[in-house]
């Protein structure tokens, strides 16, 4: 039943004069406080929280040792290449070393992957 000058069809206002909101709730989904989703799983989200603040301490840790690894390498060391002897920092050889291995690793991981695909 509507009032006499009012329109069914139009979107019901709100006492205060806000469109678009009633005094009840207009459908049958449950009312969320804050305009937040009502969580379902607060096991599952206590996990990832758990998880990204062990990410969070892993990489703090790896960052601390990092800077320390840098801090202790300054010294100067003579590297012997096949057609010169270099002189760099030590913590730049490893590093460069080690980026070296990475991707000699990832080059033959590609290439058995390669392998197993095409057999």
């Amino acid at each position: 039943m509507t009032t006499p000058g009012s329109d069914p069809l139009r979107t019901p206002t709100s006492p205060t004069g806000t469109p678009g909101t009633t005094a009840g709730p207009a459908t049958g989904r449950p009312a969320t406080t804050g305009g937040t989703t009502p969580q379902r799983h607060p096991a599952r989200n206590a996990g990832r929280t758990a998880g990204r603040t062990l990410a969070l301490a892993l990489l703090l840790f790896v960052t601390v040792v990092l800077v320390l690894f840098v801090v202790y390498n300054t010294q100067t060391v003579e590297i012997s290449l096949v057609f010169a002897n270099v002189q760099a920092p030590l913590v730049l050889a490893l590093v460069i070393a080690a980026a070296l291995g990475g991707l000699l690793v990832g080059l033959a991981g590609l290439v058995l992957r390669a392998r197993r695909r095409s057999s």
